[in-house]
């Protein structure tokens, strides 16, 4: 972040560089108005701005210098960055499985490059060999970037042509697919090709890291070892995600399409299965499965049903929301409406009359509860069997981001409210469940002294 001192400052980096006379991949002593840096310049990143230097400090840890602070640079030695990982042929086996790794974008894998200290991405098969040799024990891996993204920016274009990708590496006799992801908005891709790749029969395992491969306690290379392995050799064939499980290193977790959520911005276990448990627990040489699931098939049928219809909105309801809120989107031309209720599926009554209108206008409005944990219950107050009698649909116990994803997706078939309400209501991936489980809500409350005695017995 910019200091407010140096609000409009005009010098750039690479000015300053100059001025001192040094450049990229220097090792440097920066002295400074707030103390003294240590470490090796690296390269701007497109998305930084120009007023900052970054080192990769000793501690493996990167930092950015505001040049305005900078009041001398010292350059104490100098190491050539290498752009490219060193491949290795990726060696075939006929006996071991055929795996596909389709990139979306970011780094699926990479290596920390020890001379400069420089992340090198990897994403050939030849590559990947290079980063995490142990691959090649798995399967005879292929791989195709699709495209490159970051997470925030995958849409509906990127969801219908992976899903019709998938369809295509299924078809061509694929074990299993992998797709390399970034993780904010990994669940809501998971959610949509639960949508529109059904009954397929291999596993379709998401996978990413919360950490990148010049730290330590990187988890990239685990996840996609892990990923790799139930894509090749599980016989769960659904669309999941696959994370860390604990926040070591000890196993991870498959997570279903339609039921995981990202919860933490940081923590390497940040995935959690919501309304189920997870999956299954899976280690770089097997799975153990936590429950039933849809078994893998030898065929190679599977349905693409890629359709989405773009406006469609999620309004986390809040106290004191206003109509327009509901009136803009509806004068927009939106035609589906997702609102994350209070409670069991409540809004305030000043909201009625313009979720009257929207339905009025044929625009699809369902309900889900910003709970997450626990089912819609619209006939137990006057508030919430008004909403019904208006048409708001109630969608059990699906999760705000997986509804969203659904009602694009029916919308894509059908304005027809009544229709819409019987695909909403139709369970396809598990998004819907009879019950919740009854150990699945376990939220451990730190320094209550039950759950600190609890924590001090647990391995970590």
């Amino acid at each position: 972040m910019e200091d407010p001192q140096h609000k409009g400052y005009r010098e750039k980096g690479l000015e300053v560089l100059k001025r001192y006379g040094v450049k990229v991949w220097s090792d440097v002593k920066i002295e400074t108005t707030k103390g003294s840096f240590e470490g090796l310049i690296l390269p701007r990143s497109s998305t930084e701005d120009a007023c900052h230097i970054v080192i990769k400090m000793k501690s493996g840890y990167n930092t950015g210098i505001h040049v305005g602070n900078i009041t001398h640079i010292r350059q104490v030695g100098y190491r050539e960055g290498k752009y490219k990982i060193p491949e290795k042929e990726f060696p075939k086996n006929p006996k071991k499985p055929n795996v596909t790794l389709l990139g979306t974008g970011g780094t699926i894998a990479s290596r920390l490059d020890y001379t400069t200290g420089a992340v090198i991405p990897a994403f050939s098969p030849g590559e990947l060999y290079g980063a995490v040799p142990e691959l090649a024990d798995v399967c005879n891996l292929t791989t195709r970037k699709l495209f490159g993204v970051f997470s925030e920016n995958m849409g509906p274009s990127q969801y219908k042509e992976l899903a019709q990708e998938i369809g295509k590496e299924i078809g061509n006799g694929a074990h299993g697919i992998v797709i390399g992801h970034g993780t904010d908005t990994m669940h809501h891709t998971a959610s949509i090709l639960s949508f529109m790749v059904q009954d397929s029969p291999v596993p379709i395992i998401l996978v990413g890291s919360q950490r990148s491969s010049d730290r330590p306690s990187s988890d990239a290379a685990r996840n996609l070892l892990n990923a790799t392995f139930a894509a090749a050799h599980s016989d769960i064939a659904e669309v999941m995600v696959c994370m860390f499980g604990p926040t070591s290193d000890d196993y991870d977790l498959l997570h279903p399409g339609t039921r995981v959520r990202k919860m933490h911005s940081s923590y390497r276990s940040t995935f959690r299965t919501i309304g189920e448990i997870p999956i299954a627990m899976i280690w770089p040489d097997r799975v153990v499965p936590l429950r039933s699931y849809k078994q893998r098939r030898k065929d190679t049928n599977v349905k693409i049903d890629a359709v989405y219809e773009e406006k469609v909105a999620i309004l986390y309801y809040y106290p004191n929301m206003l109509p327009d809120m509901v009136d803009s989107l509806v004068d927009n031309g939106y035609k589906g409406i997702v609102i994350a209720g209070t409670g069991l599926g409540h809004v305030n009554y000043a909201l009625n009359p313009s979720l009257k209108r929207a339905i009025e206008k044929g625009v699809a409005v369902v309900m889900t509860v910003q709970t997450l944990w626990g089912y819609v219950h619209m006939n137990v107050y006057d508030t919430g069997r008004y909403l019904l009698e208006l048409g708001v649909i109630p969608c059990e116990n699906m999760l705000p981001e997986t509804a969203y994803m659904k009602l694009c997706w029916v919308l894509g078939h059908t304005t027809d409210l009544e229709e819409v309400r019987k695909m909403m209501l139709m369970p396809i991936a598990g998004e819907i469940t009879p019950r919740e489980p009854h150990n699945g809500y376990l939220i451990y409350q730190g320094g209550i002294p039950e759950v600190e005695r609890f924590l001090a017995t647990y391995k970590k």
